[in-house]
């Protein structure tokens, strides 16, 4: 063999060895990324949340809870949602649900409330969901609970539903802990929501900007078709618990792709 045909060879091996531990490492990269992102979405799915069928203030709402079982050794047997008595609701329904029984209880406010003109000084309070023996939640299970309220307080307001999950074996966890912008998200963060702009006020902002119109009854019927046009804004589902954990997944595969492309370049 000549020494070309050798140097060649050994070229050509070198090669093959850092394709080979290029590839390696991207897939180590690849399968990190994989993990980080897993690991977020399990981490936004562990917790108790609220997913509002609409946020429109003023209006009703379907409120559902998506409440899982954590424990590896007990059952979820009981969960209660706290409502809010600042901005209390004054109508409060409950979606039955198979094994599982439901009690609204109401009480005092600890001031009166004044809504669309009346004063209200007694709402719901708390709502109890208790589970028969055969439908208690196990180990990887969860279970929704759903009930109607209104009205919506006004624009901007966040409505915290503090949650409790009780335990076959005597523990309660608290979902109860609020979030702070710029921190650390909380082990049990409260399930809540924003309100947004009711239907009528989208109504009335459209009709604004619409162009100049003529006389009052042209003006008017621009108000009511804006009003028809308008929608109902609805929050996506509660998932910005994982946010981090596939931010962290992306960066991880940004960086497997830039590797791969830098063993394609060779």
């Amino acid at each position: 063999m000549t020494t070309s045909n050798t140097r060649a060879l050994k070229s050509s091996a070198l090669k093959t060895r850092a394709l080979k531990t290029s590839a390696l490492k991207t897939a180590t990269v690849a399968a990190a990324a994989a993990g980080l992102m897993a690991l977020g979405v399990c981490s936004a799915s562990a917790h108790v949340h609220v997913d509002p069928a609409s946020t429109s203030a003023g209006g009703f709402s379907q409120l559902t809870f998506r409440v899982p079982n954590e424990s590896e050794t007990a059952k979820t047997t009981k969960v209660t949602v706290t409502l809010p008595t600042a901005t209390p609701f004054t109508s409060v329904s409950v979606k039955p649900m198979d094994g599982w029984t439901a009690k609204i209880t109401e009480a005092a406010l600890p001031a009166p409330v004044t809504v669309e003109g009346a004063k209200i000084t007694k709402a719901a309070a708390t709502v109890t969901w208790t589970a028969d023996a055969a439908h208690q939640l196990g180990q990887h299970e969860y279970q929704t609970f759903s009930i109607s309220v209104g009205r919506l307080p006004e624009a901007g307001t966040t409505v915290a539903l503090p949650a409790a999950q009780t335990y076959s074996d005597g523990t309660v966890v608290n979902w109860n802990q609020p979030e702070t912008a710029g921190q650390a998200e909380p082990e049990h963060p409260v399930p809540s929501f924003v309100t947004t702009a009711g239907a009528d006020e989208h109504a009335h902002a459209a009709a604004a900007s619409a162009a100049p119109v003529a006389d009052t009854a042209t003006a008017d019927t621009a108000a009511d078709t804006a009003a028809a046009s308008s929608t109902t804004p609805v929050t996506a589902a509660d998932n910005t618990f994982g946010i981090a954990g596939l931010g962290a997944g992306l960066l991880g595969l940004a960086a497997g792709t830039a590797a791969l492309l830098r063993t394609r370049k060779r």
